[in-house]
């Protein structure tokens, strides 16, 4: 049975082995993923026997969702479960305005579940709160995002949808992030991608064209033979997706982004592209799987275009398909060097330089990569969960690593970060922007490693990196007055501990 079947989309820990707790070295994940293929290189080692914070599968699911225009987000859960949204708004507006020339707000409501409700159930007020949302905003969709208490109570949102689906003009698009059910908040990119994949994308017929439109579809044909779809869940902003345009432009490719600022009607077009382009395995692969699946859309989910090297094989992926070994070999070696030659100025700082980097599982590997090319030393990573999708990115980073450094797989745990720090003593930080915060008290310059404002992706990614980079070094007295004014709440004995102490080691002889 597809997973498209199901109501609820598996847990990663289930459909892709993901582990969020496991502590080993770069040319030791390396050696032990090796050959692996398609499977996980590790088994689950379990967790922690103390944890500090994570990721709830809400804040990204609520990131692709307010995206959409002509949409209204529906929580059904408890309030103030959602809150995000406030924050998530400003890159609503900017992104609205800069694909679409007028900035909008996200429209989201939430049916705030009170104790009454978790005891006599929620679902009367959930419909009530469809029908109002359909009657004052007239959207195209309203999506139905489960937060953990309707899981808990077990209110069935997809009855509720199919049920008051007759009685509204928008389509409901039932989303189940229950965070309680995964340890993986990547599992979010499969739920949201999981009800697109049931609810928006249906075949549509295609009856025999009249005469003289014959010559309209036989253009329409060779048109979708050199579309692509780009994948993009908010983890790039415009800036990156115009490079990433501008490249397969170079290659005669016309470029479909989707899903986030998309509108809900226009998803169809996703099911006719001649390929589907991962930008980001982590996001990507369970619903470029569906469209292999259903619709026939080959996919390639390898490589992210973060940093030299890396672009380069994502870009001769995709010619391998269309046959432009020869167009693409061109294009890369004008690229190459000329970022080669604009990254000469940034260098003689970077060289000997350290540096740590914090985010999820591929942009952090890709990253880290990045660093490698500009000439800082990789000193550690802690990436958010592991999967399959990574074995390549460790054997890459081990050939050019200058030393064997730590890698932490961790769901955040800024208590295990800071000991790391303080061990470590990096020259600079690259985290996302409410994680830098731990390596900012303590001194060390960071820099946010994703905002939709900026340039990360490509070739043009690669330079502003180093640029932004460079202009942190130079001046690094903001973290300095911090660190002269500020603690963290961790004492002295805890950095005199080892790093992993709370990590249990359940299945490690296993994984040996």
């Amino acid at each position: 049975m597809s997973y498209f079947d199901q109501k609820v989309p598996p847990k990663r820990e289930d459909r892709l082995k993901a582990v969020i707790a496991h502590q080993d070295s770069i040319c030791g994940l390396a050696k032990r993923c090796e050959g692996k293929g398609g499977k996980s290189c590790l088994i689950d080692d379990g967790e922690r026997g103390f944890t500090q914070g994570s990721i709830c599968l809400l804040l990204p699911a609520l990131a692709m969702l307010n995206t959409l225009p002509d949409n209204v987000v529906l929580l059904h859960s408890a309030l103030g479960c959602g809150s995000c949204t406030h924050s998530q708004n400003a890159n609503v507006r900017v992104g609205s305005a800069v694909r679409q020339g007028k900035a909008r707000d996200g429209i989201w409501l939430s049916t705030a579940l009170d104790e009454i409700d978790v005891i006599s159930g929620g679902e009367p007020k959930l419909e009530q709160a469809i029908i109002e949302a359909d009657r004052r905003y007239r959207p195209a969709t309203i999506t139905i995002v489960a937060g953990c208490v309707p899981g808990i109570i077990g209110d069935d949102i997809d009855g509720v949808a199919q049920k008051l689906q007759p009685q509204v003009s928008a389509k409901l698009l039932p989303v189940h992030c229950e965070g309680f059910k995964t340890n993986i908040w990547a599992t979010a990119y499969d739920a949201v991608y999981h009800t697109i994949g049931r609810n928006l994308l249906e075949e549509r017929g295609v009856t025999d064209p009249k005469p003289e439109d014959a010559l309209a579809v036989l253009r329409e044909q060779e048109r979708e033979a050199r579309t692509v779809n780009l994948m993009n869940v908010s983890s790039m902003g415009r800036i990156d997706e115009q490079e990433l345009e501008r490249l397969l432009s170079g290659l005669g490719l016309e470029v479909n982004v989707f899903p986030v600022f998309s509108h809900p009607d226009s998803f169809v077009k996703a099911t006719r592209a001649a390929l589907s382009i991962s930008t980001c395995p982590t996001h990507d692969d369970y619903f470029l799987g569906y469209l292999q699946e259903r619709f026939g859309v080959p996919s390639i989910i390898r490589h992210m275009p973060v940093g030299i090297a890396n672009t380069s094989l994502w870009l001769r992926d995709i010619a391998a398909v269309f046959g432009a070994e020869e167009q693409v070999e061109r294009l890369i070696a004008v690229e190459e060097a000329e970022l080669k030659e604009a990254l000469q100025e940034f260098r003689p700082l970077f060289e000997g330089k350290k540096a740590f980097v914090s985010a999820g599982e591929f942009r952090a590997l890709a990253t880290a990569n990045l660093l490698q090319e500009i000439g800082f030393e990789v000193v550690g990573i802690r990436s958010f969960h592991h999967d399959e999708f990574a074995n390549e990115e460790y054997g890459k980073l081990a050939k050019e690593a200058k030393t064997d450094y730590v890698v932490d797989i961790a769901n955040v745990q800024p208590f295990e970060e800071a000991n790391l720090l303080k061990r470590l003593k990096p020259d600079l930080f690259l985290g996302h922007a409410n994680g830098n915060m731990t390596a900012s008290k303590l001194g060390i310059p960071s820099h946010v490693i994703y905002n939709t404002g900026l340039a990360y992706i490509g070739y043009r990614g690669v330079y502003e990196i180093a640029r932004r980079l460079h202009r942190q070094l130079k001046n690094p007295a903001y973290n300095r007055n911090l660190a002269a004014n500020l603690r963290l709440p961790y004492t002295e004995s805890w950095y005199g501990a080892e790093p992993f102490s709370y990590l249990n080691t359940r299945g490690r002889a296993a994984n040996e």
